[in-house]
């Protein structure tokens, strides 16, 4: 039986684990690195070797309410698209309320995780730990989480890039970059155009002389302000997913880019990518067509040979005097403290069974937290990753066979492999609600929109035309939160909150608007009515006489 549980990182999903170890009654105890919670978010002015890093001024591209856990909204007053410093200080109010903090061993690496002896009978870890002293400490657990994400070692491809020994100025990845002070006046070439690079070229064209932006296969680029102002997240819904699965991709692809290009020609624009748009996580930037538009930022293609302080693209074009180069070409991945017979490898990447158990263990008592990429937030997905996790251990809920295990892993791979662009570092693509749906099931919170339709509809309505915000997954099932409906009910309302900083008087509804829609109303019923008579001439008649009152006699008695 776990009791006690080793958890190995206190970022967001560490942090998700701990919670869900403790509400399914087992100990974690937490060994940070570092001498704060919040991995990632927590930004230091130097970078720290094998952590993830961001810049002073990174602020998240998914909207607030895709993004929080699901029993703990974020306050209704903070922004939609939030700055780091305000995702720190959420992450320490969900720490402070479900009093986490007392299970974190700050400044203590983990070396190593190995099987103990007796694995084959107790499915136990011998974990050894060192403080920041360099005390080393040796531990038993019943089982192991693993938290430490994907964004720890820089892929830094310096032999993709002849010449580069030859380069004058600096270069760097962007790991290191914090923000664009010493690019004042410089004229800079930043490679690679995922969402670091984007924000990097843009921050940067605001100070330097000039930025080029160098891209081997392009990107499609969306804006997180969407129609009518509102956050493009708001969009990803149960009913827009049914869409997705009826409909064929093809056309999805050819609807989507179409509405994309309305906003922005991306061939015109140099933008356009040789993959369609929803076989790759889309670059999410508001400023960067702009400065393309501006010539902020000139858009490149791959970098053919460096030359001293020359870079010569592919397309044969020369960019002299360049002063810094920025490598924003994305991490590799590793489990350096796990041992090599945990990790099964599946294609291009770790293979995992639903991306979170290794399948060829004797035992299910190592699972991995938040090692995937996806169209929506790590936090939710990882929460969802450690409730089922924590069922595994506590054997509520039984995995398959090993070997059926490995077969399903297979089949992801390819499956993976057909419908995205995938690469040694990207192969780890989930579609969000499917993901999230998946272990859903296997928990028993998957909310059932049947029973929805026919007990709560009010409620139903929200669950399939509104976002697939994770409160929907504690609406019923273990783990059920009291407060969940009125989270969905109110999710818009804290969307709404922190944009009501200027109070103006209620808009009225204009006399010429309400005469204009009652008359669009009566035509639209009358051409109704029209069409059924016309078709058949019965229809009307008939029922208008049972809808006329009928006269009964009556008889008074005196």
């Amino acid at each position: 039986m776990v009791h006690r549980v080793a958890v190995i990182g206190a970022g967001p999903c560490g942090l998700t684990s701990m919670k869900a170890c403790l509400d399914e009654g087992m100990v974690p105890t937490c060994f940070e690195s570092s001498d704060d919670m919040g991995g990632l978010w927590k930004f230091k002015e130097v970078s720290e070797p094998n952590r993830a890093s961001i810049y002073r001024s990174l602020t998240i591209n998914i909207w607030k309410e895709m993004m929080c856990y699901s029993d703990f909204p974020i306050p209704a007053d903070y922004p939609n698209y939030m700055h780091h410093s305000k995702i720190l200080k959420y992450f320490r109010m969900y720490a402070e309320h479900f009093k986490l903090l007392e299970h974190i061993r700050f400044q203590t690496s983990v070396k190593s995780v190995r099987q103990r002896p007796d694995f084959s009978r107790t499915g136990q870890w011998d974990v050894v730990t060192e403080t920041r002293d360099g005390q080393e400490e040796r531990h038993v657990f019943d089982a192991v989480i693993c938290c430490t994400g994907h964004f720890n070692y820089p892929n830094l491809p310096l032999k993709d890039f002849p010449g580069i020994e030859t380069f004058e100025g600096k270069y760097f990845h962007s790991w290191d970059y914090k923000g664009p002070e010493d690019m004042y006046g410089k004229r800079v070439v930043v490679i690679g155009i995922g969402n670091s690079g984007g924000d990097i070229a843009v921050e940067g064209s605001r100070v330097a002389e000039q930025v080029y932006l160098s891209t081997r296969s392009g990107a499609w680029v969306i804006r997180q302000v969407s129609d009518n102002g509102l956050p493009v997240d708001k969009f990803n819904t149960r009913f827009v997913h049914v869409l997705f699965k009826l409909l064929p991709m093809r056309f999805l692809n050819w609807l989507g880019e179409k509405k994309l290009n309305s906003q922005y020609d991306h061939t015109m624009y140099g933008l356009k990518p040789k993959h369609r748009l929803f076989s790759q996580i889309p670059v999410i930037n508001d400023d960067l067509p702009f400065k393309i538009l501006s010539g902020s930022v000139l858009v490149k293609p791959n970098i053919k040979e460096i030359r001293g302080s020359a870079v010569v693209f592919e397309d044969g074009s020369v960019v002299e005097n360049v002063d810094m180069i920025v490598f924003a070409t994305g991490y590799n991945y590793d489990f350096p403290y796990l041992p090599s017979n945990a990790m099964y490898k599946s294609g291009h990447r770790v293979g995992l069974y639903k991306h979170v158990f290794p399948p060829n263990l004797e035992h299910p008592t190592l699972g991995i937290v938040g090692f995937i990429h996806s169209d929506g937030a790590i936090m939710p997905q990882a929460e969802m990753q450690a409730r089922w996790i924590t069922r595994v251990f506590k054997g509520q809920t039984k995995l398959p066979s090993n070997q059926a295990m490995i077969k399903a892993v297979e089949k992801d791979t390819k499956d993976i492999e057909k419908n995205y662009v995938v690469s040694k570092l990207t192969p780890l693509q989930v579609d969000f609600v499917d993901y999230m749906d998946d272990l859903a099931k296997d928990i028993g919170v998957r909310p059932s929109l049947l029973w929805l339709f026919f007990t709560d509809f009010p409620l139903f309505k929200r669950v399939f035309w509104g976002p697939v915000t994770a409160y929907q997954y504690r609406l019923m099932g273990p783990g059920k939160w009291e407060g969940a409906r009125k989270a969905v009910f109110t999710q818009f309302d804290r969307m709404y909150q922190p944009m009501k900083t200027r109070k103006l008087d209620p808009q009225q509804a204009s006399t010429t608007g309400c005469l204009i829609k009652l008359s669009l109303t009566i035509m639209a019923g009358g051409a109704a009515v029209y069409y059924i008579h016309v078709r058949n001439p019965t229809t009307i008649p008939t029922l208008l006489s049972k809808l006329h009152p009928r006269t009964a006699s009556k008889c008074y008695t005196y």
